[in-house]
């Protein structure tokens, strides 16, 4: 089996990869919605590809991984990738699962991820309806996870919460010492939301990039008594291209609240200091930014021989890339807790992909589907009408 073609179209805001073969097969894989932008990145690849093997899954990515980088460049790659697998395991007859080393689990925890509602504020009274509404949500989450401090509009819209300016504009642009009325602040919408859920549903906090040491710290041992899940991205983060380690290791070994990092992080070679070094709790990289699903399998694999827990992020991969996770997810050591659930949007995606079960999330799960690949294709004529100007071919 030869490659013959690698294309991509962007449906709705996701980047999709489709890879086809000299017989017949084809595969899928799908970047993060907020990456509309990655086509002609994706499509550089298509040369270094073109006639090999698909089912060589490590050949192939040999010949790529080097040239992408921490998100969002990475995510080329790991389109690239997913696609590999869903042929190999069509060309094989069985579940990529199968292809990883079997199931461990025949159903996957998730926690709430692309499930929001709107913010009306960002006081602690906010906080806690907004809280109440995911924890009302049909799929019955088991951990809900909610952005405070530097990963919320919570430090422009509550004056004084820090020292300095803050800036407008890019992702996750800012840096600044908190107040001690803003650290107050944070830890009164923390105790809001766990008000709300009590001891029922985990709490998880997507906190930055953007945190100070001295206030991680202090957040950090505030938060002790009220056992939230983790403090994710305090230091480095969403689009941060390094890691800080280092930096992470002094929040972490300073308090017992679990400290999580890891969605931009490319290849497991930048996640050997986190895990060598015990500097987080938790990781949480994307299959669509660490290099593909085999990438985080391996990832998983050695935090679990360091005692460390694996969250995987996930809440704009769309309906193929929750393929890829539940796929890989199956495969995972003990130490996975739960992947962050994406959604599709605009909603016309759940008209398009099929093989999906109805409902998909049950009780805070995904029962585990045995289809060959991926499980999960596009339908062609429904896929058509959104198909943009020029990508008329992308099923030929």
């Amino acid at each position: 089996m030869k490659i013959t073609d690698l294309k991509c179209t962007v449906l709705g805001r996701n980047p999709v990869v489709r890879i086809t073969t000299d017989e017949g097969i084809s595969g899928l894989g799908e970047v993060e919605a907020s990456k509309s932008y990655l086509k002609p990145h994706i499509l550089f690849y298509k040369d270094f590809i073109i006639g090999e093997d698909p089912t060589d899954v490590e050949r192939v990515m040999l010949k790529i991984r080097r040239l992408g980088s921490f998100k969002p460049w990475g995510s080329a790659v790991s389109a690239i990738e997913m696609a590999l697998w869903d042929i190999a395991g069509k060309a094989a007859g069985v579940p990529v699962y199968k292809l990883l080393g079997g199931k461990v689990r025949d159903r996957v925890r998730v926690y709430n991820g692309a499930v929001r509602f709107p913010m009306t504020g960002y006081l602690p009274e906010d906080y806690a309806e907004n809280t109440a509404k995911m924890k009302a949500s049909p799929e019955n989450f088991s951990i809900i996870k909610q952005g405070i401090g530097f990963h919320s509009q919570m430090l422009n819209r509550v004056p004084g919460l820090t020292y300095g300016d803050l800036r407008g504009g890019g992702l996750r642009p800012n840096r600044a010492p908190l107040t001690e009325r803003g650290l107050k602040h944070i830890i009164a919408c923390v105790e809001a939301m766990k008000e709300v859920l009590g001891d029922e549903v985990g709490l998880a906090l997507d906190c930055g990039p953007g945190w100070m040491v001295p206030d991680a710290i202090r957040l950090a041992k505030a938060l002790e008594p009220l056992n939230v899940m983790w403090l994710e991205d305090m230091i480095t983060g969403d689009y941060t291209p390094y890691v800080m380690a280092d930096v992470y290791r002094e929040v972490t070994q300073s308090t017992s609240t679990p400290i999580h990092t890891g969605e931009q992080i490319y290849l497991r070679q930048n996640f050997r200091e986190l895990i060598e070094g015990h500097a987080v709790n938790v990781i949480g990289p994307d299959p669509c930014d660490i290099g593909g699903i085999a990438e985080l399998k391996w990832v998983a694999e050695y935090a679990d021989l360091h005692g460390i827990l694996m969250a995987p992020h996930g809440t704009g991969d769309g309906l193929i890339g929750l393929a890829a996770l539940v796929q890989v997810a199956a495969t995972l050591p003990p130490n996975y807790i739960a992947f962050e659930y994406p959604v599709g949007a605009p909603e016309w995606w759940y008209d398009i992909v099929t093989g999906l079960p109805d409902p998909i999330v049950v009780d805070s799960f995904v029962e585990v589907w045995d289809r060959p690949g991926m499980g999960v294709e596009l339908d062609e004529d429904a896929t058509g009408p959104y198909l943009p100007e020029g990508d008329e071919d992308f099923f030929d």
